[in-house]
């Protein structure tokens, strides 16, 4: 699978071990910023990603601050992208089954490096489930017109 990464300085050393272990999966991975822990801002990163994503040339993205919640929001304000933040296996496993969710968001500050493989270890082998789901995910895509 390709994938597209990003994070601020807060994420990018979870980001440095989530590409090596996304390498040795056999994934494709376009790091697209940023590069050190010297402070920048997040949203020129998310955006970086997300862009990738919409444009079809990667089929997921993961994004990281510390929190999490900045690139959430960051990521959450394109149409066609479903940006899921989570802490544990299980709400990415849900993500992707129920939400058809093509981002993962991750706080670097708030899991350690083990628990963040498993979570995108689960992200990337959970198939969207469809059916009842699509509804759902259509009238989402519906408040895009809403001012």
């Amino acid at each position: 699978m390709k994938i597209a990464i990003a994070s601020d300085h807060a994420g990018y050393f979870l980001k440095e071990k989530i590409k090596d272990f996304l390498a040795k999966e056999g994934h494709e991975v376009v790091d697209v910023g940023c590069y050190s822990h010297v402070a920048v801002d997040y949203p020129e990163y998310g955006i970086k990603a997300v862009e990738k994503v919409l444009q079809g040339e990667v089929e997921r993205g993961i994004l990281i601050c510390g929190t999490g919640i900045g690139m959430s929001i960051v990521a959450n304000r394109f149409s066609g992208i479903r940006a899921a933040l989570c802490h544990e296996p299980f709400s990415a496993k849900m993500a992707r089954l129920h939400n058809d969710a093509n981002v993962l968001v991750l706080g670097g500050r708030m899991i350690g490096d083990g628990m963040a493989v498993e979570i995108v270890k689960t992200f990337l082998e959970t198939p969207f489930e469809g059916g009842r789901h699509e509804r759902r995910l259509e009238l989402i895509e519906k408040l895009k017109n809403l001012r």
